[in-house]
């Protein structure tokens, strides 16, 4: 076997299923995403549900000892759960390892007093009810960015673009980067783009879509796209670890998001759920390890962004109103 050869990416089992006759079909080279990170690279990881200062300690700590590279780490509860004492030692842990820190921004539909999400239909979702919501989701973005985050977790798209104007009229700092939420992620082209050039730096799709449609989404869009590569039991349970390098063929630049299935959820967090919020904080990070244990393995571990990036590159935008 040649360096060469010894040195390219393979498939899950493929040296195995070829001597049996039991090759997989060619991989098409028009599948693959053209788009890469600014300043080169193709995936960048996100430990997500770091929901203060002690979970994400948990985290870095971990992190360090299983040598698992971090770009960015996020938490779902919301700004509003956090002391501005908290929100500064995270903002403070993060910056010394160069990591971005994410913070989810306002009220949610989920959690207000309308009845409609309790209903079969599922009602408006997480989206922001009323001119209040919006509101407060704005005073979670300007106290938040304040107090040194750069990077929102937004789950409504009128949130969305209003961040997004306050960035560019200098009401937000203008390295602020948006991130669209799981939660309420496009399912299609159409709807990527929109997201795009609503503002958004990077987009979580739900981790049920297809590979098709991951080379969909990226024929019209470069923005990039956050994926859960395990995803939490309310965002389907799905596991695609032994996907990872075709997820990154196709869907780049893509932020692998290490979740956990089988986990109660933590949101909004609160000292009553501390020792469940440290154990499932530190198991995703281990997952994050297998994730890229598995890509080595296959060869397919190139092409990480450089630790430390963060911004999106140049996307396509609405003209925001003078």
């Amino acid at each position: 076997m040649t360096d060469a050869s010894a040195k390219a990416p393979r498939r899950p089992g493929e040296p195995a299923l070829a001597a049996l006759g039991l090759s997989a079909p060619a991989l098409d080279a028009a599948d693959a995403s053209p788009h890469t990170f600014p300043g080169g690279g193709r995936w960048r990881t996100e430990i997500p549900s770091c929901e203060g200062p002690e979970a994400l300690a948990v985290a870095l700590k971990e992190a360090s000892r299983l040598d698992v590279p971090i770009h960015r780490v996020s938490q779902g509860s919301g700004v509003w759960m956090l002391t501005d004492a908290e929100i500064t030692d995270m903002v403070e842990a993060t910056a010394e390892r160069d990591i971005e820190l994410c913070l989810f921004t306002g009220p949610r539909g989920t959690w207000d007093i309308g009845g409609s999400t309790r209903t079969d239909s599922g009602g408006a979702g997480l989206r922001a009810r009323g001119h209040d919501a919006v509101a407060g989701c704005v005073e979670d973005a300007l106290r938040a960015t304040e107090l040194g985050v750069k990077c929102l977790l937004v789950a409504d798209e009128g949130v969305l673009w209003t961040l997004h104007r306050a960035r560019a009229a200098g009401l937000l700092p203008a390295d602020t980067t948006l991130k669209v939420s799981a939660l309420v992620g496009p399912v299609n082209p159409a709807s990527y783009a929109v997201y795009e050039r609503l503002g958004a730096d990077s987009v979580n799709v739900p981790s049920d879509l297809t590979l098709a449609h991951l080379t969909e989404i990226r024929r019209v869009s470069a923005a990039p796209m956050d994926m859960y590569i395990e995803a939490p039991d309310d965002l389907g349970g799905y596991v695609r670890m032994y996907e990872v390098a075709e997820l990154i063929r196709r869907g780049a630049p893509l932020y692998l998001k290490f979740g956990l299935a089988k986990a109660p959820g933590i949101y909004p967090y609160g000292h009553q759920m501390r020792e469940l919020t440290l154990a499932t904080a530190k198991e995703r990070v281990r997952r994050g390890r297998l994730a890229l244990d598995l890509l080595a393995r296959h060869g397919a571990d190139g092409d990480m962004a450089p630790l430390g990036s963060r911004l999106p590159g140049d996307l396509h935008r609405f003209e925001t109103p003078s």
